[in-house]
């Protein structure tokens, strides 16, 4: 069986892009506009990164799918969990 494994100009593309990500998080924090919207495109931006960070250097994207299952659910009840106490957050103001 031959496995597919990340290349070392694969690492550096991920290792890039992880760097721009982050260079547009940083100019978003400085923008003056809704708090809210700020927040939401924040956490969008850390999601993108934490799927490129575990698909590619935690090697989920040439693992076993159970693997990715497993690893994914919590994921999405964090998910829920953030989205709720946005809602809530939102309607206390």
């Amino acid at each position: 069986m031959i496995e597919a494994r990340a290349t070392r100009q694969t690492y550096i593309k991920v290792f890039v892009e992880l760097a721009v990500l982050t260079a547009i998080e940083v100019a978003i924090a400085f923008f003056t506009f809704n708090e809210t919207l700020r927040i939401i495109i924040l956490l969008g931006l850390a999601a993108a990164k934490a799927g490129l960070v575990a698909l590619y250097y935690m090697h989920l994207k040439y693992d076993n799918r159970i693997l990715s299952i497993i690893g994914g659910f919590p994921l999405l009840l964090v998910v829920i969990m953030l989205i709720i106490f946005m809602f809530d957050q939102m309607t206390r103001r």
